[in-house]
């Protein structure tokens, strides 16, 4: 699966790498596309007005100085028809001097090449030619090699010499680029702001929008003005300062909508996995935890029956000391099997919310000095010591009496249960506040935990690894119903520990006035 789900991510974003390459690719053919028109339609729109000019000085009378007339004709047989095929191209060029001042350039006449030109096919059938055999064929070419009425003035070197002395600035206005440009762009859709310009020899002319600055890789370039051989001085470039963003607009719902159900599925998966491994981790806990119940609850059941079968024995029997002394064990016994039923039973209501827990306002250091007197003889009678520096200001806090006790009672028997056999158990508790809090600390020198321990500490049925000792009693449920309780005072729990050198518990509370 996480093969497939990486494979997916890569085949997305090469599509989308490649749609990117695609978009810039078009936008790049479109632009220049766009440039070429441009480029074409002005030199067309120049051409014109020269073509006009000098029609209006041919149409003055001026005569041709000398003229040249040239035919062409193809004559053929075809095969198999009685037909002739006759082909004329006729071409007649007339030279003329005019006056160049309505060009403003400088000079005082200019030649103009005016060319004449004709083409015609005819097919003559065999029976119209036998009809009339005295006409001569070439004779009838010449005829029919008369030119009509068509005239052309082709870009010639008066042209070129005349626009090449032409400023670039009276050819051609910034406004009609920008026209033409918006014109052609906006046909392909291309609607963002563009910068333009006309360069000579890669030097700027006048010709050119506000703020234009020429950036290498990304300026669009085309010539303009081309002579006959295609040779041009001039580039008119443009560039867009939010290309980029243009581009990337195209396929940004596709990418987005790539990015959203991709992470829908990587939430998922993921998801997924993470319950599988909880899952597992919760089938190790439960089994922990079964192991740990059943090996608790063996030694109490074991002594209960014991103590049951001394008592049915005749010579204990009568044994008034002896038969108490069995039934407190009995008790005792049954008295601890209770208290982990019922650790079991509040933790399942504090998750399903039906533990009804109500507050008032109580001291904290009552509720300590309270809670020490339940733990005080199990101290003692390992010889240990408890020590108290509790605050002197005020300590009011919303609590519930009953369960809060039980909080610092639970933190107090694991300082007990978690020092080692072989030495006393010293457990030193304070009280401070701090602005509007309260901090209690509880500090054993006991075994202590590792890193990993104390990130998992108060999970439910979680207890450090020892292997197959059991020489400390317990399910994991205790810190789990102290964060849960302090959790819902709007308290904060947290520990301090050194392998080997003790833990501190503390619990932050807010205070009431």
């Amino acid at each position: 699966m996480s093969l497939s789900l990486v494979g997916i991510i890569f085949v997305q974003a090469y599509y989308i790498n490649n749609s990117l390459k695609n978009e810039e690719e078009q936008f790049t053919f479109n632009v220049k596309k766009a440039l070429s028109y441009t480029s074409k339609s002005i030199e067309d729109r120049e051409f014109k007005e020269y073509a006009l000019k000098i029609q209006d000085l041919l149409d003055q009378g001026v005569k041709p100085d000398t003229t040249a007339f040239r035919d062409f004709y193809l004559k053929e047989e075809v095969k198999g028809s009685n037909e002739r095929l006759i082909y004329r191209n006729s071409i007649l060029e007339e030279n003329y001097k005019l006056s160049s001042s309505i060009f403003d350039i400088g000079l005082d006449s200019i030649n103009i090449k005016k060319v004449l030109s004709d083409r015609e096919t005819k097919i003559l059938k065999g029976n119209a030619l036998e009809s009339n055999s005295n006409l001569n064929l070439d004779a009838m070419m010449f005829e029919f090699g008369k030119l009509s009425k068509g005239a052309e003035i082709f870009y010639d070197t008066a042209y070129e010499d005349l626009s090449y002395r032409v400023p670039i600035h009276k050819r051609v206005t910034k406004d009609e680029i920008d026209k033409l440009l918006q014109s052609k762009l906006g046909e392909d859709n291309i609607d963002i702001d563009f910068q333009f310009a006309i360069y000579s020899s890669d030097l700027a002319t006048k010709i050119q929008s506000e703020d234009f600055e020429l950036i290498t890789e990304s300026t669009f370039s085309v010539p303009i003005f081309q002579n006959k051989n295609n040779e041009s001085n001039y580039r008119l470039l443009v560039n867009f300062p939010k290309r980029n963003t243009f581009v990337q607009s195209s396929i940004i719902k596709m990418t987005l909508l790539s990015i959203i159900f991709t992470s829908i599925i990587i939430i998922a998966y993921t998801s997924a996995l993470m319950q599988l491994l909880k899952q597992r981790k919760i089938s190790e806990i439960k089994t922990d935890f079964i192991n740990n119940m059943t090996h608790e609850f063996k030694t109490p059941i074991a002594t209960i029956n014991l103590a049951l079968d001394a008592i049915r024995n005749p010579s204990v029997i009568d044994d008034k000391e002896k038969v108490l002394r069995y039934l407190r064990m009995i008790k005792e016994e049954n008295k601890r099997m209770h208290a982990q039923v019922e650790n079991v039973l509040r933790i399942s209501k504090l998750e399903r919310n039906e533990l009804n827990i109500s507050k008032e306002r109580v001291a904290l250091n009552d509720l300590i000095e309270d809670a020490i007197t339940h733990v005080e003889l199990l101290v003692e009678d390992r010889n240990g010591k408890i020590n108290i520096n509790l605050s002197k200001d005020d300590t009011s806090v919303l609590a519930n009496e009953t369960h809060f006790t039980n909080v610092i009672v639970n933190v107090l028997d694991n300082a007990i249960k978690y020092t080692p056999e072989s030495r006393a158990p010293i457990i030193d508790i304070t009280t401070e506040n701090v602005g509007t809090n309260i901090i209690l600390k509880i500090k054993d020198q006991g075994g202590g935990m590792g890193k990993a321990a104390q990130k998992r500490v108060f999970e439910k049925f979680y207890r450090e690894h020892t292997g197959d000792r059991h020489d400390v009693k317990g399910h994991g449920l205790g810190l789990a119903y102290v964060k849960q309780i302090v959790e819902d005072h709007q308290g904060h729990i947290s520990v301090e520990s050194e392998k080997d050198k003790g833990s501190t518990f503390i619990i932050k509370l807010p205070l009431i006035s």
